[in-house]
């Protein structure tokens, strides 16, 4: 190492915690800033986007891209994957036809197959040739019948037997996007933080200011139990998630982005306890009432639930940009309520039914599901100002100061390389490390933690769990 660095990061989200965990392994000292009580908080995530097929609308270069992420994040922490497909289905009200996926899904096959080429390392998603599977309704009626002829067909029984077939365009896709755990992310990054010395982690601490000195030194002024402290460093990096824009604000960086509240809904389902599900896609037009309907499982019956309409997921004025006055966004004052404070029963209830009632269309016997827990959410930034971007990483609008821009959490290897990279210009590092996967938690430990999580942020244990299938199918990938 050329130069002794001290490096402060704000914000103990995924960017932010991972990003931590990343330069602190390479010897740099790093301090982050966490305003919670524990790491990863933030708006929900349930899905590793292994190929943005959730996303019929965006480029085939940002699927490509979210591909080659999604493999990268997935041998880093491969114990937050839960290892079940994603099965896709267009309700027959859709404006397209199923038929239009296949391009691109032959395409991301494609890249998958050149990626294992490349490194065999990458092939954490399964054979390239069972990238994604189509089933004929009449394959799916042979299902129903417990006629499988290969191994993925065992994912499709509960969807055979569960989903109203007459609603449906076929044939339907399985896909291997798998699920993405919030809680053992958390905990996972948490354990691996607290072995390195390098990594110090400031809880229960607010950023109150940040100048820069005459030694082009980061001034940071912090609160922590009702005590101001300043501190100096020689690098910042902005991980602060939807409240980006105040840092940028304090620095009188230029600036451009977006901020967008969403909320997913924990329900119970007894029914479901009884059966091993996939994730389910209902594609839909985003914003009206046939808005995509995410229906994501997780053991002992509990149930995320997505309804991107303006009534479940999304919210009338729920998406707001930067002025000319202030690059952060200014949410509204309900929104923040519920951010920081708490949300209110009857909301909760409504809300929660009315993903219920909206997955029901698809699956008549869910309709029987119940409130889980209070729901999953918070704000999400979008940089610069198109609402459909899902493909960002990070900034650098002035020097040492890294402004983190992830929209979906598998983008964030690529963001750490980029801040390599910075660092290595600035003699903080001597050359560019290769990417050395991966965090290597005990499960148990993981799932320990996890529970602890849930349990301070009053969700059910159950959701920091994972399928008994999908430690299977860990443990013979790593």
């Amino acid at each position: 190492m050329s130069k002794k660095a001290k490096i402060a990061i704000v914000g103990g989200g995924v960017a932010g915690a991972s990003t931590a965990l990343y330069l602190s392994n390479l010897g740099l000292e790093v301090t982050l800033f966490e305003r919670e009580s524990s790491l990863v908080n933030g708006p929900p995530f349930c899905h590793l986007h292994a190929g943005g097929n959730l996303y019929p609308d965006i480029s085939d270069e940002q699927c490509i891209k979210l591909l080659k992420q999604s493999i990268d994040f997935l041998r880093f922490y491969p114990h937050v994957v839960d290892y079940r497909p994603t099965v896709i289905a267009l309700p027959h009200y859709c404006s397209s036809n199923v038929e239009n996926l296949f391009p691109r899904l032959k395409k991301l096959q494609k890249e998958y197959e050149l990626l294992i080429e490349k490194d065999l390392n990458n092939r954490v998603l399964g054979e390239s040739q069972d990238y994604y599977r189509l089933y004929t309704k009449e394959q799916i009626l042979a299902i129903q019948n417990a006629e499988i002829t290969h191994e993925l067909d065992r994912w499709m029984i509960p969807v055979a037997k569960n989903i109203d077939l007459s609603k449906v365009q076929f044939p339907l896709i399985l896909v291997q996007e798998y699920g993405l755990n919030l809680f053992r992310l958390g905990a996972s990054v948490g354990l691996a933080l607290d072995k390195i010395d390098k990594a110090t982690i400031r809880f229960n601490t607010t950023v109150t200011n940040i100048v820069k000195d005459s030694q082009n030194s980061w001034n940071i002024s912090y609160q922590k139990d009702e005590e101001t402290k300043q501190e100096s460093f020689d690098y910042l990096i902005n991980a602060t998630g939807f409240r980006t824009g105040k840092i940028d604000d304090f620095l009188d960086v230029p600036c451009k982005k977006m901020v967008e509240f969403k909320a997913a809904y924990v329900t119970h389902w007894e029914e479901g306890k009884k059966t091993l599900f996939p994730e389910i896609i209902f594609h839909g037009e985003r914003g009206t009432p046939e808005g995509m309907g995410q229906f994501t499982p997780y053991p002992n019956g509990y149930f995320q639930l997505h309804g991107m309409t303006n009534e479940i997921t999304l919210y009338k004025d729920g998406l707001v940009a930067s002025t000319a006055l202030s690059c952060q966004p200014q949410l509204k004052a309900n929104f923040i309520e519920k951010i920081e404070k708490s949300w209110s029963s009857d909301e909760v209830e409504q809300r929660t039914n009315s993903a219920i009632k909206h997955l029901s269309k698809f699956i008549p016997s869910f309709s029987q599901a119940t409130v889980g827990s209070k729901p999953l959410f918070g704000a999400q930034q979008i940089p610069g100002d198109d609402p459909s971007l899902r493909v960002a990483e990070v900034s650098f609008p002035t020097k040492k100061y890294a402004r983190c821009e992830i929209v979906k959490v598998s983008s964030v290897i690529d963001m750490i390389e980029a801040i390599v990279g910075e660092l290595i210009k600035l003699g903080y590092l001597d050359k560019h490390y290769n990417f050395e996967p991966m965090v290597d938690e005990k499960e148990s430990d993981i799932t320990k933690v996890a529970e602890l999580i849930c349990g301070e942020r009053d969700y059910p244990k159950g959701l920091a769990h994972r399928s008994v299938l999908g430690l299977g199918l860990l443990s013979k990938k790593f």
